[in-house]
């Protein structure tokens, strides 16, 4: 058997080759992804200036973006991947909204603990943008908005929360 060719520990180049997925067909495949690990291109329209950890990638439109956080071997992503196509390759997470996380921060604001990110009450812009948000005046709007969300979620699909995605990235280089 030894001189059949075959090396069991030898992975053909077929099993190597990674496709790389545009930001559309990504958020298409969500669910079906989460937990996997993906290699996605788009063109970063956003880095967050709070240490770098976050940037946002755009597909075809601004409906679809994807956020992607830096993880360990990255730390944080560097200025130059602004308006630039970037190529990430990390593992798709999914977050859900749901009562108890919108009970939680409606506390939190209460308590005056809430994170603060972006320049006003509603947080980031890109942040909202990437989970389909209107960009929204306050925080209490946007938990208002939310819980529409689930509501609608509810009667057509039977979930009582909302997915949003994105990647926890394991590297990433800057194409153009």
């Amino acid at each position: 058997m030894a001189g059949c060719g075959n090396n069991p520990n030898k992975k053909s180049a077929q099993a190597e080759a990674v496709v790389t997925l545009e930001v559309d067909n990504l958020l298409a495949d969500a669910e079906q992804l989460t937990g996997k690990e993906v290699v996605v291109e788009g063109i970063c329209t956003h880095i967050c200036r709070h240490g770098g950890r976050k940037i946002f990638l755009m597909g075809s439109d601004d409906k679809h973006v994807i956020r992607v956080e830096a993880g360990e071997k990255i730390g944080a992503f560097k200025p130059e991947c602004v308006n630039n196509i970037v190529r990430v390759t990390g593992t798709m997470a999914e977050d859900r909204i749901d009562e108890a996380y919108l009970a939680d921060w409606e506390q939190k604001v209460k308590d005056q603990a809430a994170e603060k990110h972006g320049d006003g009450e509603a947080g980031c812009s890109a942040e909202q943008q990437a989970r389909g948000e209107t960009v929204a005046s306050s925080t209490a709007k946007r938990i208002a908005d939310f819980r529409a969300r689930i509501a609608e979620r509810k009667t057509k699909e039977g979930k009582e929360y909302l997915s949003f995605y994105h990647i926890q990235g394991e590297s990433y280089e800057v194409l153009e």
